[in-house]
């Protein structure tokens, strides 16, 4: 039981440090466009825009939530949260203590797992009851579903060349 109990910890804090290094990559993506458009970037918070991230951060959880008045309310609000899930999902791919989750078939449950975040986004343009959401929805569907069969082909072509659909 102890054991399960170290693997849940460490498995939360992989997905923190996760979520603080991509709030990073953001940070960095931005320093880089500032330069490029030839103005100072994100550079007020902390010692040169180091804390950024963290404003970000604290200034998104207190934005207000707008949910159109004739939306379905559940799944308005979970299937974003249901997406984040998915795609956090995907990291316990990586072994990082070994013996308690064994993926024979990794290649097929990150196929799985990154098919399944499509219907997220299709399921939020349907429940805010709104034809240009559910237009938006529909091509972001139908873009994300092209971009993975080529995506598909490309992972079998590894799965032929070395017999087996495990990641590590």
């Amino acid at each position: 039981m102890l054991g399960y109990l170290f693997f849940v910890v460490v498995f939360l804090l992989l997905i923190l440090f996760i979520m603080v290094g991509v709030a990073f990559l953001t940070l960095l993506e931005r320093s880089v466009l500032g330069y490029v458009h030839i103005r100072s970037g994100p550079n007020s918070v902390g010692f040169v825009g180091v804390l950024q991230p963290f404003s970000d951060a604290i200034s998104l959880f207190s934005s207000e939530q707008y949910f159109p008045l004739v939306s379905n309310y559940l799944v308005y609000y979970f299937s974003p949260v249901f997406g984040l899930f998915l795609s956090l999902l995907v990291w316990l791919l990586i072994p990082y203590l070994s013996g308690f989750i064994s993926f024979e078939l990794g290649l097929l449950f990150f196929l799985a797992c990154t098919s399944l975040g499509v219907y997220t986004v299709m399921v939020a343009g349907w429940s805010s009851n709104s034809s240009y959401s559910l237009l938006g929805g529909l091509r972001a569907l139908a873009q994300t579903i092209s971009y993975e069969v080529s995506l598909a082909f490309i992972l079998f072509s590894f799965v032929i060349l070395i017999y087996s659909y495990n990641l590590v």
